[in-house]
Order: structure tokens, then sequence, then C-alpha cells
């Protein structure tokens, strides 16, 4: 009975934690590599968790941490014999050598925290499974969610008082006011976009409309081409509509700047194998990944980018496009249904700290005139959830001159910014290379 008991003690590592909190006090550089494993929950001691986070105080504010302030820091707020009183703090010391290993010890207590964590959320949702009341997909979204939560050190899900954030914000001013960067997001490519919204932000979702064939995908691909291949920014580009190996068509048509009808038919001239080359090499270590997932539910969208987020490091995701991704939920209406996936994909912008961008159509009536936010197909939430709406204004006639004069000739396209929840609204004008499915800024004389 006795050793059934032992075996129930939760994972942990008296020893380590010890001779992380000692290697702390005897050495401010370990303070900083501890803080990047450890939070104060992460110890299973609850004094090491109090000693912990007064160490973290200390430090914080700008206090070396030592015996003599800790003591001090614990007893001012009535908490030093809750961390085992003086004797047992300066034993502290005691329990390490030096501080060289205090990554290695970090590591035990973190991994000891996770396998904790693990079985209090395996327990968790063992229990709610029983519980037939409630969806089960809605309760594997739910634990996709705390895994993620659980294996992010950065610990999504937090609160603060506002005086707590001024040291960030003074951070973030100080550094914009000294570097003055051109752009505080992620570039799109086309500069005089990047002018008005200061790249695609943290956080935001950003939504492009168009009717059907007015290059909706091809201007998203440009972006991601942009980001990735050119800024070598990790990106997501996710497909419900065209397959990976279209996607890579295309991308070669624009990259290579072979006739895209040309490459799918097979009549491109040998001399142009050189230039898909050069664009097949520069995608070979390119960080854009292609989800090419027909179907796709809005769980699924969430679980995989959760994924890509911590094993890839994708800081831009591309959405092609809203219509097709389907709820869990079969008998909502297709309004509500739309309006869940809106709220879905901002709710994981702000969770993963990245730009979501996603495509969407409009509605019929907003042919051959300037579209505007009411034209959004399907649901009015789109609107209220995106922090930045754009759309893609090509005149059909004009497409159709261009077309008969040369097919080499590019057509210049309106790309309207009706909603800047944080910067300017107005228009931008690109130039789209029908030949190549790829748009280019304006001013760019190479186009041709």
């Amino acid at each position: 009975m006795q050793a059934q008991d032992k075996s129930r003690i939760p994972p942990h590592n008296d020893d380590a934690e010890r001779a992380v909190i000692g290697a702390m006090l005897i050495d401010d550089n370990a303070v900083i590599v501890a803080q990047q494993y450890l939070a104060a929950d992460d110890f299973y001691s609850l004094r090491h968790r109090k000693i912990y986070a007064a160490i973290l105080n200390l430090f914080n504010n700008g206090t070396r941490p030592d015996l003599l302030t800790l003591s001090n820091e614990l007893e001012q707020k009535g908490k030093l014999e809750e961390a085992g009183g003086n004797d047992y703090i300066a034993s502290l010391t005691h329990a390490v050598p030096s501080s060289a290993n205090t990554e290695y010890y970090a590591q035990i207590v973190h991994n000891h925290a996770l396998r904790r964590a693990l079985i209090h959320f395996s327990g968790e949702a063992g229990s709610q499974a029983f519980d037939e009341t409630v969806e089960p997909k809605y309760l594997l979204e739910k634990a996709q969610q705390k895994l993620f939560e659980i294996s992010d050190p950065t610990r999504i899900f937090r609160y603060k008082k506002i005086g707590d954030t001024s040291k960030s914000v003074f951070n973030y001013l100080d550094n914009v006011f000294r570097n003055k960067p051109e752009y505080t997001g992620i570039p799109s490519g086309f500069k005089d976009l990047d002018k008005m919204t200061s790249g695609f932000q943290r956080a935001e979702l950003i939504i492009i409309g168009a009717r059907p064939g007015m290059g909706k995908t091809a201007i998203a691909l440009s972006m991601a081409a942009n980001i990735s291949i050119r800024q070598r920014i990790p990106a997501a580009f996710f497909s419900l509509e065209m397959s990976d190996q279209a996607l890579g068509l295309r991308l070669t048509s624009s990259e290579a700047r072979v006739n895209s009808h040309h490459l799918r038919t097979g009549f491109f001239a040998k001399s142009d194998f050189t230039s898909i080359f050069n664009a097949m090499e520069a995608f070979r270590d390119a960080p854009l990944t292609i989800v090419d997932m027909p179907n796709m539910t809005i769980l699924n969208i969430q679980a995989m980018a959760r994924m890509l987020r911590l094993k890839e490091n994708i800081e831009i995701i591309f959405i092609d496009y809203i219509g097709l991704i389907t709820s869990d939920n079969k008998m909502l209406p297709r309004w509500e249904m739309i309006s869940e996936v809106s709220r879905a994909l901002k709710g994981l912008a702000r969770e993963l700290n990245i730009p979501v961008v996603a495509l969407s159509q409009l509605k019929r009536e907003a042919e051959n005139q300037k579209p505007g936010l009411a034209d959004i197909r399907e649901s009015g939430s789109i609107e209220q959830d995106a922090d930045i709406v754009m759309f893609i204004n090509r005149d059909r006639e004009l497409d159709k001159s261009v077309e008969e004069q040369s097919s080499e000739e590019g057509q210049k396209v309106q790309l309207t910014i009706a909603k800047n929840r944080n910067g300017q609204v107005g228009t931008v004008d690109l130039i789209f290379l029908k030949h190549l499915t790829k748009f280019v800024p304006f001013a760019d004389d190479s186009r041709i």
C-alpha cells in the first residue's frame, strides 16, 4: 500500500529546484537564464514558488537578489516563514557549487512541471469525456488549446494590471523612437500598402475580399512569396480550394516569370528551364508551408496553426478562403457558421500573436463597381472582427481589352483599404500580370 501511495506523488525534483534558486542567489545571470524556462508555478514546493517569485520581483525592480534583500522582501510581504525562514534560505546557496549548470537544473524543473501539467490535463480531459451533454469535438478543440498552452513557455493566457504594461510600452516607444523602423509589422512587399498599414501587425485579422476571378489567391500568394521567399519570414498558406501542386505551379510561374498557361500545358521554351530551376532553388529553403486540405473545419485550422507556430515558428498565416471553412456544428445557419469562423480566426491571431490574412468572396452586387464593407458575403461579423479589410477592384472590360492587346501587358488594379482599425484607409494602385497570375507594385518597371 505504501508503494502505491508513493507512486501517486506528482513528479518533481527537490534538488533541482533548490539548485536553481541557489544559483540565482549567487549569480544575476542565473536569474536571466531561469526566467527563460520557469514560472513560479513550475516549482512543486510551495516555499520554492514563493522564494522564486520574490527573487524575480527584486531582479525586475533593479535590486540584486541575495540573502539579505530576499529575506527583507519576503518579510515585508509576510511570507518569510512560509518560505522556510532565514535558515532555509541560507541553506539554498550551499545546494549548488556554482551557477554554471543553471540551464540544466531549470530544464529538469520545467520538465517535471510539464509532467504534472499533463497528468492534471489527462485526468480533467478524461472526466469531461464522460459528460455526454458536451460535443466531443468541442472537448477536442479545448484539449488541443490546453495542450498548446502547456507546451508554450510564454503562457498564452495571462492578465496584467494596466500599470504592469508600462515597461513594455515604454520599451516599444523607445525602440521605434531610436530606430525609426520603416514598418512595425510584416511588410507585404507592396510599398504603398505597407505605408498605410505599417506592415501586417501581430494579433490582427486581415481580410482581402473580391469577386471570383479577381485575383484573391494571386495577391495572397504574391504576398506570401514576398514575405517568405524574399524576406525569409516563416509563413503558412492554408489552401482549401487549390492543391499544393497547383499552388506550386502558380508560384513557379510567378517567380520564374514564365507564362502560367504555358507551364500548365507544357508549351514553354527550353530556355525557360533555367528560370524555372532558379525559382525552384529559391523555393528549396524558403520558410513557406503549404497546407492543402479540402473540407477543412475551423478546428482543423486551429490545431494545424498551433502546431506550425510551435514547430515551424510561423509568423503569418494566409487562408484561402473563409467561405470554404466548415463548422463542426452542421446545424448552424450559414451566416452563423461564418460568424463562428470569423470570431475563431480573430481569436487565433491573438492567441498565436501573429497576423492572420483570410480571403473572402464578395456579393454578386459588387460586380463592376467599387466594393464596400457591406459587400462582404454571408456575414457582417467578418467586417466587425477584422482589423483590416481590403478589396481588389479590377475592371473586367478593361481586362478583356488588355488580353486582346497583349498577353504580356499588365493591368492596373486598385486595392482599396476600406477598414484599418489602427491606421489609414485609402486606395493603392497595383499591377496585375495575368499571364503570371502575379501582382506587383504599380511603380515596378520590371513587371513586363
